[in-house]
């Protein structure tokens, strides 16, 4: 894949991210090819091609928040598996004035957070991945989809060093750095030996003063103790068959690095509690998942996860919206 190739990719994904704001959203539009099939978060799930992504998702949003504003706070380019693909996150910020997917309305300001992956080919999206926090966006509105979460319950913050749109070609030295210590690391959490932590050697990889922010349900910790207690031993203890899945794209870009799959994990449920919330045992699950991460010198310093948890729920039974109706 030339570099040409990645740099027309980053244009015409940057294209569709910086015009997606409502006012803009027919020029965002005309970015995509018309049969550009998505895949999004439950309820939404699989979207055969543009139309169907604006008319089920796009369009119902605005409706909801008439001055949607797309705030991006990382965007990347790279190829993977011989295509080239564009990676951003961010929040979709608007006045929340009709009720979306059973959420009713605030009229106040409402923060959507979001992970995309776009695959690019010839100008064009063909290939679209959208990971949304609705259980935030929930929380906001005064409702609880799913119980209290273990960290922090909070808004993610754009990269500490305000570098994460990178419009042009990184370098390849820093790229590789970036590609080479992620790859270790999740080698690393494929080591685990069902006992130790220690098994998993991610002290190697993380910087001491390390910020994870998880989804709404899981919320935001600090350091690789807080993200092992709050996350990652619950997590282990929930499903400790775990396995890695299809990632649909894994590459670098400069200092960060961005990751999808779908699914990300196969795993059997344990029963024991992850989220602050029961969950039956012996259910055969996979788990959508996306992650972005910044690498500062040789370690890893920030990591934004998404994960689809009312998909995760609806696999074992719980439907999270009902509550709503």
């Amino acid at each position: 894949m030339s570099t040409i190739d990645i740099e027309r990719a980053r244009n015409t994904g940057w294209a569709f991210a910086k015009n997606q704001n409502a006012i803009h959203a027919k020029c965002a539009h005309s970015t995509m090819s018309s049969a550009c099939r998505w895949s999004l978060s439950d309820p939404f799930n699989d979207l055969p091609d543009r139309d169907a992504y604006a008319e089920k998702f796009w369009q119902p949003l605005v409706r909801a928040m008439p001055d949607l504003e797309r705030r991006n706070d990382i965007f990347v380019a790279g190829e993977f598996n011989g295509k080239v693909w564009v990676a951003s996150t961010g929040h979709y910020v608007g006045t929340f004035k009709e009720d979306w997917l059973g959420i009713p309305a605030t009229r106040q300001v409402t923060f959507v957070r979001f992970g995309e992956i776009l695959q690019i080919d010839d100008d064009k999206i063909v290939r679209g991945y959208l990971l949304l926090d609705i259980v935030g966006m929930a929380r906001q509105a005064g409702f609880n989809l799913i119980p209290e979460c273990r960290g922090a319950e909070l808004l993610s913050p754009p990269p500490t060093v305000q570098d994460g749109i990178r419009l042009s070609a990184s370098s390849h030295t820093e790229t590789n750095t970036s590609a080479e210590l992620v790859n270790a690391m999740i080698t690393g959490l494929l080591s685990y030996d069902q006992t130790s932590l220690e098994s998993m050697y991610q002290e190697e990889f993380w910087d001491p003063n390390m910020m994870w922010y998880g989804p709404s349900g899981i919320g935001t910790a600090r350091s690789l103790s807080g993200f092992q207690q709050y996350h990652q031993i619950p997590f282990l203890k929930f499903v400790p068959d775990r396995m890695g899945g299809n990632h649909v794209a894994r590459f670098a870009d400069g200092p960060y690095v961005a990751s999808g799959g779908w699914p990300s994990i196969y795993a059997t449920t344990s029963g024991a509690d992850w989220i602050s919330t029961p969950l039956p045992a012996g259910v055969s699950v996979t788990m959508r998942v996306m992650d972005f991460w910044r690498r500062e010198g040789n370690l890893l310093k920030e990591n934004w996860v998404f994960i689809d948890i009312p998909d995760l729920f609806r696999q074992c039974g719980i439907n999270v919206f009902e509550e709503l109706q």
